[in-house]
C-alpha cells in the first residue's frame, strides 16, 4: 500500500488550520501531515500541533513554503498530496486524488475547481479566467489539457524530486504542471469542490494587490520555464 502524506503552506490560518487537519486524517488516507508555517504571526503553527500535525517553518513565499514541505516528507513516503490551510480545498478529495497513481495508472493528478462544484464567491473571475489562459497555453507548448492552477493536487514522491522545482512565490503551481508535462508524466485532472475560506485573509485574491502580485509570478514563472531547455 501506498504510503501517503499531506503538506499544508500555512500563514495565519489559525481558524481553520485545525479542521483541515482533523478532516485530512479522517479521509485514512495520509499517514503524516506535515503544516509549513510561512511566517504566521498568530496561534496557527500551536493548533496544527494540538491537532496531529508535524510543524516545521519556511521563510515566507509559497513556494518555499511547499518544497520544504516535500522535503520534510518521510523517507517511505510515495506520495504526496498538497493543499491549502484555509479550508477552501475539501479534504474529503484526498482519496480520489490518491487513488490513480496509487494503482499506477498515472503519476501526477491535479483537482480542478472549475470542472466541481464551487461555492459562490469561492474563486474570482481572475482565477478562473488565468487558470483557463495558462491551460490553453500548455496545451500548445506540451499538448497537456489544464483547466486551472488548483493547489489541491497529489503527485509521486520521486516525480515531484526528479522535477527540481525552483519557483519561491505563486508560480510554484505551474511550475509543477509545466515540468510535470515536458517531462512526460502521466497526467489527470479531476474535479474538486471548492468552497469558500473558513478563516484568516486571502494572500492573493482577496486584494487588487494580491492579484496583481500573484498574477505577474505567475506570468514570468510561465515565460521563464517555457523558455528553459531542460527541466532544470
Amino acid at each position: 500500500m501506498s504510503k501517503v502524506a499531506v503538506v499544508i503552506p500555512a500563514l495565519n490560518e489559525e481558524e481553520p488550520i485545525a479542521g483541515v487537519i482533523r478532516d485530512c486524517f479522517a479521509t485514512g488516507v495520509p499517514g503524516e501531515v506535515i503544516v509549513v508555517d510561512n511566517g504566521s504571526t498568530d496561534r496557527t503553527a500551536e493548533r496544527a500541533r494540538d491537532a496531529g500535525a508535524r510543524v516545521i517553518t519556511a521563510p515566507q513565499g509559497y513556494g518555499r513554503a511547499c518544497a520544504a514541505g516535500a522535503r520534510a516528507v518521510s523517507a517511505e513516503c510515495d506520495i504526496v498530496v498538497f493543499l491549502d490551510g484555509d479550508g477552501s480545498d475539501i479534504p474529503a478529495f484526498i482519496p480520489q486524488l490518491v487513488e490513480p497513481i496509487a494503482l499506477g495508472t498515472h503519476d501526477f493528478v491535479i483537482g480542478s475547481r472549475t470542472r466541481g462544484q464551487r461555492e459562490p464567491g469561492s474563486m474570482n473571475f481572475q482565477q478562473i479566467l488565468s487558470g483557463r489562459i495558462a491551460g490553453w497555453i500548455l496545451r500548445l507548448l506540451y499538448g497537456v489539457l489544464y483547466t486551472d492552477m488548483c493547489p489541491f493536487r497529489a503527485i509521486r514522491c520521486d516525480a515531484l524530486a526528479k522535477l527540481d522545482m525552483h519557483e519561491e512565490t505563486y508560480g510554484w503551481n505551474l511550475e509543477m504542471q509545466m515540468k510535470a508535462a515536458r517531462a512526460g508524466l502521466r497526467i489527470v485532472e479531476i474535479p474538486v469542490n471548492h468552497r469558500l475560506r473558513a478563516g484568516g485573509e486571502s494572500k492573493v485574491s482577496g486584494t487588487l494587490r494580491g492579484t496583481f502580485v500573484a498574477g505577474t509570478r505567475i506570468i514570468a514563472t510561465l515565460f521563464r520555464v517555457a523558455a528553459s531547455r531542460s527541466l532544470v
